[in-house]
């Protein structure tokens, strides 16, 4: 199964309602005092790719893999379901995942 949230930055609250119209994505607000981005190394705009126990499989940049372009799109799908269990990653997973 393959379950996506957007973790929002602290300084980037005021984004939210034009982040979360017409969505459906479920969308949190990260707060100084939690600190999720610095405790979890975040850059903006990764999508951070987690195992069934909660622990991480990759990182992909989207401002780094733009999704616009087709090559990227099917990366990130392929490290999605490889990391789901419901399709083995293509070599893209080497090349555009970083791992921490």
């Amino acid at each position: 199964m393959i379950r996506i949230a957007g973790v929002n930055a602290p300084e980037l609250a005021a984004g939210n309602p034009g982040m979360v119209e017409g969505r459906v994505l479920p969308w949190l607000q990260d707060t100084k005092a939690v600190n999720a981005w610095g405790l979890w190394q975040v850059d903006f705009r990764d999508v951070i790719v987690l195992d069934d126990e909660n622990k991480v499989v990759a990182i992909y940049n989207l401002t780094t893999y733009d999704l616009g372009k087709p090559e990227n799109y099917v990366a990130l799908r392929n490290i999605l379901l490889g990391a789901a269990g419901t399709a083995s990653p293509t070599a893209a997973w080497s090349v555009t995942a970083r791992r921490r």
